[in-house]
């Protein structure tokens, strides 16, 4: 039997705690959130401080990431690296992964979580600037960082990189068709790049529904809207950002070990 990387302790004999302990344990790991500083990408790198990992907190603002950081830190005692880079602009992603190897001498894990859905009231008025510029941040600049990181970790021996992706992908609507088009591109790129980086490196796609962050503030402000919205879900409501966690870790940890090139759903039961 082959098996080319460490597996956490999955012995019968393991007590329940040390069980679960062991699945989900990112001690000594290095894990890179883009998109950090807030939203859904804040809870995914306080829930891998949480674990034992050390996190790089990166994102468009300084200030952001380094108020991230520092509340990390405090909470967790887990170094945390603040980057401020634009994930659409391909000149500064090398940068952003030379900043974490000299900081840290690894890279572990990778999520590819920034993204971005402007919102317009009709397809007119999309400008070529405007898909450019949402196909950049959603689809090209997770394609570069995942290339440049999946090479270093599969020269390291391993590692796992998660594309968050969205609902939006699957079931497109009118205000969002740039940004669906994009993450329906970003699905695509996660089964390729797992074939590509196999057996070492894992890459899966964490595809999220409707979450309470910033990006659906709109939707929060109008509660009939809101209602509409998610009525059809089996849950039938928006998601807490810390729902994204648990989904979230196992694809970064040992407990996804046999888990590449797969989509998991964190929605609320979309129809």
């Amino acid at each position: 039997m082959l098996i080319s990387h460490a597996l956490p302790d999955l012995s019968i004999g393991a007590t329940h705690m040390g069980y679960a302990d062991g699945l989900f344990d990112l001690s000594g790991r290095v894990v890179l959130v883009t998109g950090g500083s807030r939203g859904l990408g804040r809870e995914m790198a306080f829930g891998a401080a949480r674990c034992g990992a050390e996190v790089v907190i990166a994102s468009r603002t300084s200030e952001a990431c380094a108020a991230t950081a520092r509340e990390i830190e405090k909470e967790t005692g887990r170094a945390a690296l603040p980057y401020a880079v634009h994930v659409g602009r391909w000149e500064q992603l090398p940068g952003l992964l030379d900043a974490v190897h000299e900081r840290f001498g690894r890279l572990d894990v990778l999520v590819n979580n920034a993204g971005m859905s402007p919102v317009y009231e009709d397809l007119g008025e999309v400008t070529e600037k405007m898909f450019d510029a949402v196909v950049a941040l959603n689809l090209k600049g997770p394609f570069r960082l995942s290339v440049l990181a999946g090479q270093r970790m599969a020269e390291a021996g391993g590692g796992s990189i998660v594309n968050v992706s969205s609902t939006g992908s699957v079931r497109p609507r009118a205000p969002i068709v740039p940004y669906a088009a994009a993450k329906a591109g970003l699905n695509a790129m996660t089964e390729g790049l797992a074939h590509a980086f196999g057996p070492t490196v894992r890459v899966n796609t964490l595809m999220c529904g409707p979450f309470a962050t910033w990006a659906t503030r709109h939707w929060q402000d109008d509660p009939e809207a809101l209602a509409a919205g998610v009525r059809g879900h089996a849950l039938r409501r928006i998601g807490d950002p810390r729902e994204v966690v648990g989904a979230a870790l196992y694809l970064m940890s040992g407990a996804a070990s046999y888990t590449t090139g797969a989509t998991l759903r964190v929605d609320g039961g979309m129809p």
